[in-house]
């Protein structure tokens, strides 16, 4: 969608000025879709990520210690690339955006859970931690963007 818009200084009778432009509907005025195509690529490099990791516990035989810290590494991965492109896209706020980008990715990820596992095995400390991790990889995406 295009809007019109007052260009100021580029007017030939100086002062405000006149001069009419055109530009495109920016990210900034609809956060909403561009939080949903951030969380919906963030879940697909999380997917290949995943799968990746899969193949390397069935090819060399990991052990749980290392499929542990494989997933913390995934999270931050995908952390800061929804941050990055949240940054990216929004350009106002750019660490805030990053925050509710790994926020929601978190809160997706814990209904999921909560879904599969219908609430048995959830621990607290762990959950916030999860937690803690995608918000703060999203925030500092979204300050490096």
């Amino acid at each position: 969608m295009l809007h019109i818009y007052r260009q100021k200084g580029k007017s030939g009778g100086g002062g405000l000025g006149t001069g009419l432009r055109l530009r495109a509907r920016d990210a900034k005025e609809n956060p909403a879709k561009v939080l949903a195509m951030v969380l919906f690529i963030m879940f697909i490099i999380s997917a290949l990520l995943l799968l990746l990791l899969a193949l390397l516990l069935y090819r060399l035989e990991l052990s749980e210690a290392v499929v542990k810290v494989a997933v913390i590494v995934i999270y931050i991965i995908t952390g800061l690339t929804g941050g990055i492109l949240m940054g990216k896209k929004i350009r106002d706020k750019k660490f805030l955006w990053g925050f509710v980008a790994g926020t929601v990715y978190f809160g997706i990820l814990f209904a999921v859970s909560l879904i599969i596992k219908g609430g048995a095995g959830i621990e607290p400390v762990k959950m916030i931690t999860t937690w803690v991790l995608c918000a703060c990889a999203g925030t500092a995406g979204g300050m490096i963007s």
